[in-house]
This record gives C-alpha cells, structure tokens and sequence, in this order.
C-alpha cells in the first residue's frame, strides 16, 4: 500500500487586506489525491484564502506557512506558485480583448510545462478534445478570452484551463455560483476528469447542489478567518438544514476567539 503524502498544508495563516484582519489562525491540510470543501457565510474569509493560496498581491501575510509538497508557497511569486502546479479558478474571471482563448491557453501551458511542451499540433488536437468534453462549440477556441462570454462559458472557460495546464492542486472559488444545474455537470464533469492520485481541489462553495456532484473527502466551515469545523460529506446537509447559527451555538467559543 503506497503512503499518503500531504500536497497541501496551512499552518496558523493570518492575513489581512488594508489592514484590517481577514484570516486569524487558519489550519488545513489537503492529501494527495484529496477533495475538501470549505463553506461559510459571507465576509467569514473563504475568496482571501483562496487569493492567498496564490499570491494575490492585495493580501498581507502576517502570520503562518502554506506548504505545497514541502515548499514554503509564500517565498513564491503567483507564477511560480503556477509552474508547481498550483491553479486558482476565479470566482469572477475577467475578460481579455485581443488575446483569443487558444493562444492564452497556449501560452499559458507553454510558462507553466518547461521542457513538457506540446508542439501546437498536439496541443490543438488536446484542446478540441477538451472543449467537446466540456461540451462547447468549437468556435469557443477563436474567440477572445471571456470577451462577452456569459457566466456560464466564463465559468466553462476556468475549467478549461484546469484541464489544459493539468495542475496537480486546485482550489476552485465559488465556481459553481450563477450556473445553471446543465452547466453545473459539465463543470463538476470537468473536475473529475482531473480527479485522482496526483491531483488534490479544494472545492470553496456556498451550495450544496455542486458536492452532489464532486464529493469531497472532507468538509470544512470557516467562520470569522478561522475553520471552526471539519466533518464528511454528511455536513453539508446538516449545514443545509440548520445553517451556521448551528455552528455558532455548537463552537461558540471557538469562532468568538481572534
């Protein structure tokens, strides 16, 4: 049986923006081959974590480590942090005129692959494979990069990447909000295809509708910039029913200190 090795691990993470205090001890630690899911109510920190795991220049680390497979993430730039295979699936992806999706995505997995690059034969076959799997015209491949693209190709466009650079972590922020329940397949239909041994997500949603689809392994609530409690898959219906005032009257104590 091989061992288990951690991919992600967040130690005592502080972070503020314009000073003022947004995560206050977080601590999360993702195996390889792993799906967690992080809910909480809006403002609790989830999307600075996320920018954080990145590098996200707007975010000041005051406090804490965040190792991916033993290497410090916050002694490396964004596009360093990429060519380890770190990837950030925007919640509002922006648009950019003038630069069509292929030659993005091939520039992209041209800075992030080294000595694996493709030759644009191979990558064009790849890349038609992947927009039908995702089940997008082909024409999606000359248009430019979300460039009146609608909530749903934006979001169709961040899985695209994912399955264009192969990433060996994800952490996806609130993809899955604004898509309808056909888009909402086709992404979680996307994540799976990447799912396995080498590859960890961590899922950052407010809705249950999106783990019916991707099951994670773990579950987590982060409340006030700490996780105030971790479970199975079973959570999220609890969560459901009774939403976080549960949390806060079950962990009192612990969300009220920082």
């Amino acid at each position: 049986m091989s061992e288990t090795k951690t991919y992600l691990e967040i130690r005592n993470l502080h972070a503020s923006t314009e000073d003022t205090p947004i995560l206050k001890g977080v601590d999360l630690t993702i195996a390889q081959g792993e799906t967690h899911a992080l809910m909480g109510p809006n403002g609790s920190g989830k999307s600075t974590l996320a920018n954080v795991i990145m590098g996200h220049p707007a975010y000041e680390v005051t406090d804490g480590e965040i190792l991916f497979r033993g290497q410090n993430l916050l002694e490396l730039e964004p596009e360093e942090r990429a060519r380890l295979g770190v990837f950030l699936a925007f919640q509002y992806p922006v648009a950019i005129p003038g630069v069509s999706v292929a030659k993005f995505l091939k520039s992209a997995h041209d800075a992030t692959h080294g000595d694996n690059k493709l030759k644009p034969a191979e990558f064009l076959k790849e890349l038609r494979e992947n927009i039908k799997y995702l089940e997008v015209d082909d024409s999606f491949i000359n248009r430019y990069l979300n460039d009146g693209f609608s909530g749903g190709e934006k979001k169709r466009m961040e899985i695209l990447q994912m399955l264009t650079l192969k990433p060996r972590f994800a952490v996806m922020d609130e993809t899955d909000s604004g898509l309808d329940i056909d888009a909402l397949q086709v992404v979680a239909k996307g994540v799976n295809k990447l799912a396995g041994a080498d590859f960890g997500l961590l899922v950052i949603t407010h809705y249950e509708r999106i783990l019916r689809y991707i099951h994670p392994d773990h579950l987590h609530v982060l409340i006030d910039g700490k996780i105030v409690h971790s479970g199975g898959s079973d959570l999220v219906k609890k969560l459901e029913e009774k939403g976080y005032d549960w949390v806060r009257q079950e962990f009192g104590e612990e969300v009220l200190v920082g």
